[in-house]
């Protein structure tokens, strides 16, 4: 079956029980893993979620454990994550790491034009989980940026970058890091990872980024995205949906919003084939080049007014 080993199938359809064999397979991202599965005959289990590792990542089994200790943090504070069925976290069953979720409802493509309750919604979502402390652990270690696990800055490096970004990475060194009690975060909040029904968020998945962090790297991280899927007013939206749910006013915001904005290459175009996936083909490196520089402009000019 596409893209899955006979391995992988037995070790699906143990875990479901009752009979059932994987009936359809899809691929959930680009086409491929993770694969989205339905069962016949429907019992116990009529679909599910099912993510494998990859061999040629060397940090696959770290962030696996990551995504697996995220969803019980997440699971445990009633947020709108997908239960666990099976993991293999050492591939001995599976011959792959793998885990095995239920399917949330909703889906994450993004829309072109996006309402206020929709953006409002994507800030009230990372409040949700700046309400809960944690502790740096193993499994959930501290995070002080989005997509820890990618070194951006050695990225732009090596591969070219830009007078403003240069310029950012620079202002930065120059400031402390926000200090604060650390809160569970996810680490990779963007509308591609949220699931939705209407303007109402049912679901947030893809929890390999997770850790212990500042409120502002989800915050900011959602600030940034929503910034370059609709412009830049979207981001004020988000931060007003964040500080009516988290009922008090966010702190950090300009320095956490250019974290979030050096969280890319200078040219843009690594990002576009997820935004084409996720159903927006009118975005190009160059669109996403200009939204990116006026987020990061306009947050330096920030910290620039409020002394940070």
């Amino acid at each position: 079956m596409q893209g899955l080993s006979e391995q992988v199938l037995r070790w699906v359809t143990d875990a479901v029980g009752g009979g059932a064999r994987v009936a359809a397979v899809t691929g959930l991202r680009e086409g491929a893993n993770p694969w989205s599965l339905r069962f016949e005959p429907a019992g116990r289990v009529e679909a599910a979620v099912l993510r494998l590792g990859d061999p040629a990542d060397p940090d696959h089994c770290h962030r696996f454990a990551t995504e697996v200790a995220a969803l019980r943090v997440a699971g445990d504070h009633h947020l709108p994550v997908a239960r666990l069925i099976a993991t293999d976290l050492d591939g001995a069953a599976a011959g792959v790491l793998a885990v095995l979720s239920t399917v949330l409802p909703g889906h994450s493509r993004i829309p072109s034009v996006a309402s206020a309750e929709r953006l409002q919604g994507l800030g009230a979502t990372a409040a949700a989980l700046q309400a809960i402390p944690l502790t740096p652990r193993a499994a959930l270690p501290l995070r002080t940026r989005s997509i820890a696990n990618v070194d951006f800055a050695a990225q732009r490096r090596e591969k070219g970058t830009t007078a403003l970004l240069t310029a950012a990475e620079q202002r930065l060194q120059q400031l402390p890091m926000p200090a604060g009690p650390t809160v569970f975060v996810h680490g990779d909040l963007w509308f591609g990872n949220t699931l939705w029904s209407g303007d109402r968020c049912t679901g947030v998945v893809d929890w390999d980024c997770a850790g212990a962090g500042s409120p502002g790297i989800d915050l900011s991280g959602a600030r940034f995205d929503a910034a370059l899927m609709f412009g830049l007013p979207a981001a004020e939206q988000v931060l007003e949906g964040w500080q009516r749910a988290a009922g008090r006013r966010a702190e950090q915001v300009a320095y956490w919003d250019v974290v979030a904005a050096l969280g890319t290459l200078a040219d843009m175009a690594f990002c576009v084939p997820a935004l084409h996936d996720q159903g927006r083909p009118d975005l190009d490196a160059g669109l996403l080049g200009q939204r990116r520089d006026a987020f990061l402009r306009t947050a330096l000019g920030r910290l620039d007014v409020d002394g940070q």
